[in-house]
């Protein structure tokens, strides 16, 4: 494990279900693998989250941090950043 710590892979691990119908990784090894090759991010708060959603194509505008925190390929972090998947 390098590119993502083991709470992240553990957090994806346990909440995959939010964004996927069904798992795409069983193990710490597998879920890196995975964020890996869809080049999930970690972003350090609430203000990046929205930043990186709207530049990646999705209209935030109007959306309150709830709504924001809430989408299905935001996942929080025991530390407060958050891991950001695109489904």
């Amino acid at each position: 494990m390098n590119g993502y710590s083991k709470e992240c892979l553990e957090t994806f691990l346990k909440n995959q279900g939010q964004l996927f119908d069904e798992p795409v990784a069983e193990t710490l090894q597998e879920a890196e693998e995975f964020l890996e090759d869809c080049m999930a991010v970690v972003v350090k708060n609430k203000k990046e989250v929205r930043r990186w959603l709207d530049e990646s194509g999705m209209d935030v505008e109007g959306m309150s941090d709830e709504e924001l925190l809430s989408a299905s390929e935001v996942f929080p972090l025991p530390d407060g950043a958050f891991l950001i998947v695109e489904g």
